[in-house]
């Protein structure tokens, strides 16, 4: 029996258990890991699995606190090409507290709804992490923020400094700095340009990112992922570090989407390799001009 198509299942952790197919994109750790990126920013169309990467970047690097889930997530990797690279990469697994965040909620008619969805994803990752409030090295202080923020009921400023002040809780915690990674950061600026509160919404996303991502010495490094490309001005002023890699470049170009071999070894394994010049005419519809 052949593995299922992971069609709309973005979960790395589902898909290698339920053994779905898998088209191993690892070697971006690698890549990630070589070039010393801080802030990396990659722009690329819908459907070109930046959720799945972002999902197994997480599975790759975290250190969930839990000894027993960290080696169940080194073993999704067994038999994937980054396990090939060494002890210089495979080293890295299961090291570092990380911030999984995603924006795509926060398409929505209004500012104050935006931000409340925006405001529950941030809650969402805060409760994910809130086994570290037994650790006696973060104050009362910062425990009673922390708790603010993942009960909802913080301000407007605290969830707009989240990111810093939960790498701060983490670095606190565990000794070590924290991997920041942040699906769809364009969609809340979309919504917000094409609905009329755009400013609004710019001024929280540059807090938001330039307080985790600038002058941040608990950040080991981050992943950021979206469709566009929003002007480096409007919310990434002064990130100097920032490396924004779009479509356009070929560095990291052959861990998003399908090169055409992967699309030939998968369609000779389900037996279909007699329609490739069927599918290459239905979706070779990218013409990206430099």
């Amino acid at each position: 029996m052949k593995n299922p198509l992971p069609i709309g299942v973005d979960n790395f952790e589902k898909i290698i258990k339920e053994r779905y197919c898998y088209v191993d994109k690892t070697m971006l750790i690698k890549e990630l890991l070589d070039l010393k990126g801080e802030v990396n920013l990659f722009t690329r169309p819908r459907r070109f699995g930046k959720t799945l990467n972002l999902s197994m970047l997480r599975y790759f690097y975290e250190d969930t606190g839990d000894a027993e889930k960290n080696e169940e997530n080194k073993s999704l990797f067994q038999g994937l090409k980054i396990m090939e690279q060494g002890e210089e990469y495979t080293g890295h697994m299961g090291k570092y507290p990380v911030i999984n965040l995603t924006l795509k909620s926060a398409k929505q008619p209004t500012f104050a709804s935006a931000y409340g969805k925006m405001r529950n994803a941030i809650a969402n990752e805060f409760q994910r992490h809130q086994y570290i409030l037994t650790n006696e090295k973060i104050d009362d202080e910062d425990k009673a923020l922390f708790r603010k923020i993942a009960g909802r009921k913080a301000d407007y400023d605290d969830y707009s400094g989240a990111l810093e002040f939960l790498c701060k809780c983490l670095h606190q915690a565990t000794g070590k700095n924290t991997v920041i990674l942040v699906d769809e950061y364009d969609v809340p600026l979309e919504n917000a340009y094409f609905r009329g509160f755009y400013e609004e919404m710019v001024d929280f996303i540059r807090s938001l990112f330039e307080s985790a991502l600038k002058t941040n010495g608990h950040l080991q490094f981050a992943v950021i992922t979206g469709c566009l490309r929003i002007s480096k001005e409007s919310i990434f002023t002064g990130l100097n570090h920032l490396n924004m890699v779009s479509v356009l470049d070929k560095k990291y170009s052959e861990h998003f989407g399908f090169t055409e071999q992967e699309v030939i070894q998968m369609m000779s394994y389900y037996g279909v390799e007699s329609r490739f010049s069927t599918m290459k005419e239905w979706y070779d519809g990218y013409h990206v001009i430099n």
